[in-house]
């Protein structure tokens, strides 16, 4: 299976906090944890061009993970619309933590997908609501992370195919935290943990659900669809 990690790369080349944390980007940490688990991976980043999700890139890809923050704005219209198109055609999507506001999640999504959030070292207690889930699959009965960013609802999305993780924050907010989408033959996994200023991705955890996720959305097998005008099948 083929994944392509991609991040905004922003805040591990402009805050030194950040970069002690991700030394060689978020992307590398976890493209590093899915080569261990014997995934094919590469990685892009927005300042290459075409953001590095070139159409080859793209066809080459089983599942996308995606990571932005700062500079959704940044990212061409037309790169969103050949993602889209290529998970439209079954190429699974993984959109992590502040990737709820970027450009490719809202589109699919038909929503503002905006959220309550506080930056204020909440611990968070994910609890796993779906416990036969794939994604689930070596998690106990909650994952607790001591020092996160709090998202709180109202979650400005649809109401998710299934929902596997919801999290309890110390200031007392919940949120739906793992959320699976389908659109067109692909599939969407949400997942809400990685704030940068905290080593979220080098939690055991939540690498495993991240690990799940990309097993689970990864594309079926299958012939594509026949649509338009077709002749009657009896006679």
């Amino acid at each position: 299976m083929k994944v392509t990690v991609w991040n905004e790369y922003r805040h591990e080349r402009k805050d030194e906090a950040v970069r002690k944390i991700y030394p060689e980007g978020i992307h590398k940490t976890i493209a590093n944890f899915l080569s261990d688990a014997g995934f094919e991976v590469k990685t892009a980043v927005l300042d290459e061009p075409e953001h590095g999700l070139t159409e080859e890139t793209l066809n080459q890809t089983d599942v996308l993970i995606w990571w932005g923050h700062l500079a959704h704005d940044e990212v061409e219209d037309d790169i969103v619309d050949r993602v889209c198109q290529r998970v439209l055609n079954g190429m699974g999507l993984i959109v992590l933590h502040s990737g709820h506001f970027s450009k490719i999640f809202k589109k699919l999504m038909g929503t503002s997908c905006d959220l309550k959030w506080r930056e204020a070292n909440d611990k968070e207690r994910l609890w796993v609501i779906n416990p036969g889930h794939p994604i689930a699959e070596g998690i106990g009965e909650t994952i607790e992370l001591e020092h996160e960013e709090m998202y709180g609802e109202h979650f400005d999305i649809p109401v998710p195919d299934e929902e596997i993780f919801i999290s309890w924050f110390t200031g007392g907010e919940v949120f739906r935290s793992g959320c699976v989408f389908h659109r067109g033959q692909g599939k969407i996994f949400y997942f809400r943990p990685g704030h940068e200023t905290f080593p979220t991705y080098h939690h055991k955890d939540i690498q495993k659900v991240i690990i799940n996720a990309v097993r689970y959305v990864k594309p079926v097998s299958r012939t594509k669809p026949v649509y338009g005008n077709v002749p009657p099948l009896e006679k």
